[in-house]
């Protein structure tokens, strides 16, 4: 995407914002279905029964889209580094990009943190362990405690070691860049670095699968970042690649829309031929945030807009997509408090009402979250000025 003048037929920006809210959008709907999913899941001596006794339902059921928020997330905020390293242009200083992403992301897991915990930890202590490492985010590093409180929130731990990586990171990247005279080289040198960080996770999870043997479900090795950090790598990576290219290379509809259902159709397959200690449920990640990646240039590396586009910049679903974060974290909670006043029903049968139920309360939820805990807090922004400093609110007269 270029900082520029669009060229004749190109997508506007404005639309491009829409496209990326529309992916998350898809993601926030997907990870409720996931976990309503998850949560009707039956267990005997027999192994695990899904709710729906049909696979191609449950491989859509079954998609696990987090891959898709580490992708866009990390495409989003490695952009401006990209462009530095490869064009020489400026980047924000550390402290500024660590500030606004800590307003954007701490007032709202803090209070849902707090708030959840202390609901299932009436007395005190309670489980201080458990609240500690979520308010460290280090939760992701207990074998025990890394779906408590807050179940999908070990993900939250990822990003911000992300972040952390990216402002160490980044700014090396651009030093290094402005050594190289040639553009291709700046490019080269880029994209093997992102090569590189995604690399690293596939051989960590062979090893630990093939030689090792250790099962899927150790979580600290596999949802740790050593085994996970290959969707930002990915993200990375197209950042790079639309910062390579600027405007250059744009898909017509004829090869966009080809290769948009080529990623989606890979992805369906992905999840339904993966099964606990199969190659593709093994690689699952890794494989998928590829696929991610390549829909998503192929959505946003365009000449004009397809029906693709249109869907995706559809009000409703870009609604979704601006409380997509407040959705993300409360709807799990939403869920389990839904089923322990038996508002839901039981058995597998149910399970279709169920998601229906949920929606239609996580949706309002996550609404009301937005406008009253999200959206304050994003104004702190102003605090700080374009280099990161206080902002001077009341500057002293002219004497």
């Amino acid at each position: 995407m270029s900082t520029g003048a669009a060229p004749a037929g190109a997508a506007p920006a404005g639309s491009r914002a829409g496209v990326i809210d529309g992916f998350r959008g898809i993601a926030a709907l997907s990870t409720v279905a996931f976990h309503v999913w998850q949560q009707y899941f039956r267990y005997d001596a027999q192994g695990s029964h899904p709710p729906v006794d049909n696979p191609v339902l449950n491989g859509v059921l079954s998609l696990e889209v987090i891959d898709l928020f580490f992708v866009l997330s990390a495409y989003l905020l490695t952009l401006s580094y990209a462009r530095a390293a490869i064009d020489g242009r400026s980047t924000k200083p550390a402290r500024l990009f660590l500030f606004r992403r800590a307003i954007r992301i701490l007032p709202l897991y803090v209070l849902a943190v707090l708030v959840v915990w202390a609901t299932r930890n009436p007395t005190l202590p309670g489980n201080w362990r458990d609240l500690v490492e979520h308010l460290t985010f280090t939760h992701v590093f207990d074998q025990q405690r890394i779906f408590y409180t807050l179940g999908p929130t070990w993900s939250l731990s990822l990003e911000v070691l992300f972040y952390l990586v990216l402002v160490a990171l980044g700014p090396l990247a651009v030093r290094a860049c402005r050594l190289l005279r040639q553009r291709r080289s700046r490019v080269a040198v880029c994209a093997a670095g992102c090569a590189f960080l995604f690399v690293v996770p596939l051989v960590w999870i062979a090893v630990a699968h093939y030689v090792v043997g250790v099962p899927h479900t150790d979580w600290v090795v596999y949802f740790g970042p050593q085994a996970r950090f290959g969707g930002f790598a990915a993200g990375m990576g197209l950042a790079v690649a639309t910062a390579a290219l600027g405007d250059r290379g744009r898909l017509g509809p004829r090869t966009a829309l080809p290769l948009a259902g080529l990623a989606l159709a890979g992805l369906f397959a992905l999840s339904l031929h993966s099964g606990p200690e199969n190659f593709t449920f093994t690689f699952y990640h890794p494989i998928a945030s590829a696929l991610w990646m390549v829909l998503i240039f192929s959505t946003l590396h365009v000449r004009q807009q397809t029906f693709w586009q249109g869907l995706l910049t559809s009000r409703w679903l870009t609604a979704v997509g601006l409380v997509s974060y407040s959705m993300f974290i409360w709807h799990e909670p939403v869920m389990l408090q839904l089923h322990n006043a038996g508002l839901l029903p039981t058995g597998q049968a149910g399970f279709p009402l169920a998601l229906l139920i949920v929606f239609v309360a996580a949706v309002p939820a996550a609404t009301a979250s937005y406008w009253l805990i999200e959206y304050p807090s994003s104004l702190l922004g102003r605090l700080k000025d374009s280099r990161g400093r206080p902002r001077e609110f009341y500057p002293e007269p002219a004497r």
